[in-house]
């Protein structure tokens, strides 16, 4: 075996005097040599990684083989133990022996923690190992999906919580990673249960809605509501409170709405759930929606746009001002699209601030304002600050009422660009819901460029979706005639394992820009009926919600009924 000294100066050219330093900065930081030179990037994890090989002799696994992982040792060992020390056993190793020994593989990430491994070998009562290397990064995911996998069911963790009538884990704070929870109460490893297995299936929303004779927890993923558990109606007390105190809420306080958030981790992800709780005639009831705050930002080739809208779309995103509104639901996908073309434009030569309620993505290099009520910041009052800020471009959370509206459009008509939302139905609805508020037509043919309809389908599982047979009454209730689907194949869903059996897996983005021609401008001054624009608007090669959705159904993208819940 040679000595690191001697690899360090033989492979990667460090003097002795390197070394020398090196030892004596990672000695005052009571760090190890490697994870100093690590740290200052004077090696990278592969040079460290050959390097160990070389000197103890030891194979680099390229892959980590998770497909071996016996998660029996987890109920032995506590999981930062394995972090910290980057150790990973790997096949039938607790208390193995004999002809077996052979398959228990520990894969170390520092062969220098032999004192660790010693401890890691006389809990598990392993006789017999091998010794891999492997980077930190694939041994911390296999740990990770090792305690996932160990966890109890939530229908087991239920019935755990028959016997227990202990208040202590109510006092208990949240955690700062779900899979490290060590508590033996049943409640706090039911809720963490809940929320890890809600993220794994992505889930975006979890619902605990009490009844008179029951509690039932649902989650939505892809926009849909599925039932999770239902619990006896005797634990939800425990299981709300719970909840609350997550939040730092009130658990005393039961007949007043109350709004909180929390943030957990599971594994490497970092999860802000944002908590609201109303009451109600059979108790308290829960909402807590899941924000993944290490996902990036959607790109705006990724929101699903068609080649058509996408053209249209980096045209009006280019303009100097005027107003983009866009328009759809709660829940619609409003805000992303928004995030997803302020990134698109977010460059050092321009100044973007945004008003919003609340702030759900932080996005570098744009200033980023919180509506609170509470202290008069509201969307107005907030809009006529930033007006101030010498912005170029603005971002208005939501135009709800007629001051938001005409200072936003008085910003457009002085030289910036507002993006905003409406909650409309079309595209062609928003001119009328503005003339509702109290803007002049003129003012909104003078300041608006485009209004953006948009709603979100599910995405087909390319894993498991098949071809569908559908009848001329099913096609028509999209729009579609039977000719035109004859000429392609149209997919229905199937469920599997990777879609968690609904037949979906992500939802994209259905379109329909309006963009204001001078035509439309003139018609807006005449009259401002929803119809008449709407319809002059198709004229002028407008791509209605419904078209775009059956584009996307003959592109094999979504399912007819899926286009059809979306778009009716």
């Amino acid at each position: 075996m040679q000595s690191i000294n001697h690899l360090l100066k033989s492979k990667f050219n460090f003097s002795e005097e390197d070394i020398t330093a090196s030892r004596r900065q990672a000695a005052l930081k009571k760090e190890p040599l490697t994870d100093y030179l690590l740290r200052k990037n004077l090696l990278s994890e592969g040079q460290l990684l050959a390097l160990y090989a070389e000197a103890f002799a030891l194979p680099v696994l390229a892959q980590m083989p998770i497909e071996n992982i016996d998660n029996r040792f987890t109920d032995k060992i506590p999981i930062h133990f394995l972090k910290k020390y980057a150790l990973m056993p790997l096949g039938p190793c607790q208390g193995n022996g004999g002809d077996n020994g052979a398959d228990c593989l520990i894969v170390m990430g520092d062969p220098g923690y032999v004192h660790q491994l010693d401890d890691l070998v006389h809990l598990l009562g392993i006789r017999n190992y091998e010794l891999a290397l492997a980077s930190r990064q694939q041994i911390i995911n296999a740990i990770n999906l090792a305690y996932d996998l160990r966890q109890d069911s939530a229908e087991q963790l239920v019935q755990d919580m028959e016997n227990d009538e202990s208040d202590e884990a109510l006092n208990i704070a949240v955690t700062a990673d779900l899979l490290d929870e060590t508590s033996d109460a049943p409640i706090i490893r039911l809720v963490n249960n809940i929320i890890s297995q809600s993220a794994k299936a992505r889930a975006s929303d979890i619902h605990i809605e009490p009844s008179r004779e029951q509690i039932k927890v649902r989650y939505r993923i892809d926009g849909v509501l599925y039932d999770l558990l239902t619990p006896p109606k005797h634990i939800q007390a425990a299981l709300i409170s719970r909840v609350k105190v997550m939040a730092k809420l009130d658990i005393a306080e039961k007949r007043l709405p109350q709004d909180g958030r929390f943030d957990v981790k599971i594994g490497n992800t970092e999860i802000d759930v944002r908590v609201s709780t109303i009451p109600t005639a059979a108790g308290e009831r829960v909402v807590m929606r899941l924000l993944n705050k290490t996902s990036a930002l959607f790109d705006i080739t990724d929101l699903g746009a068609s080649p058509t809208h996408m053209d249209q779309l980096k045209r009006l995103v280019a303009a100097p001002n005027g107003i983009i509104l866009v328009t759809g639901p709660t829940g619609s996908g409003k805000t992303t699209s928004l995030y997803a073309v302020l990134s698109h434009i977010n460059t050092p030569d321009i100044n973007i601030i945004t008003v919003e309620d609340p702030v759900e993505y932080q996005i570098d290099g744009i200033n980023q304002i919180q509506v609170n009520p509470k202290i008069g910041l509201t969307f107005a009052s907030g809009l006529r600050s930033i007006v101030r800020q010498d912005p170029d471009v603005i971002l208005v959370g939501e135009i709800r009422d007629r001051e938001t509206a005409e200072i936003a459009v008085q910003s457009a008509l002085t030289g910036h660009m507002v993006y905003s939302t409406l909650h409309t139905n079309d595209s062609p609805s928003a001119v009328t819901r503005l003339v509702d508020i109290g803007i002049e037509p003129f003012l909104i043919s003078s300041s608006v460029n485009a209004v953006i309809a948009q709603r979100l389908v599910r995405k087909l599982c390319l894993d498991c979706r098949e071809p569908g047979q559908y009848g001329e009454a099913a096609l028509n209730r999209i729009g579609l005639s039977i000719q035109t689907a004859a000429g392609g194949t149209i997919f229905q869903p199937k469920g599997c394992e990777a879609c968690v059996q609904t037949g979906y897996r992500g939802r994209l983005g259905i379109f329909e820009f309006m963009v204001m021609s001078e035509n439309l401008k003139n018609l807006i001054l005449e009259a401002f009926d929803a119809g008449a624009i709407k319809a002059r608007a198709i004229d002028e090669g407008m791509i209605t919600l419904q078209q775009d959705a059956i584009n996307k159904v003959l592109a094999g993208i979504t399912s007819v009924d899926e286009a059809f819940r979306v778009t009716h």
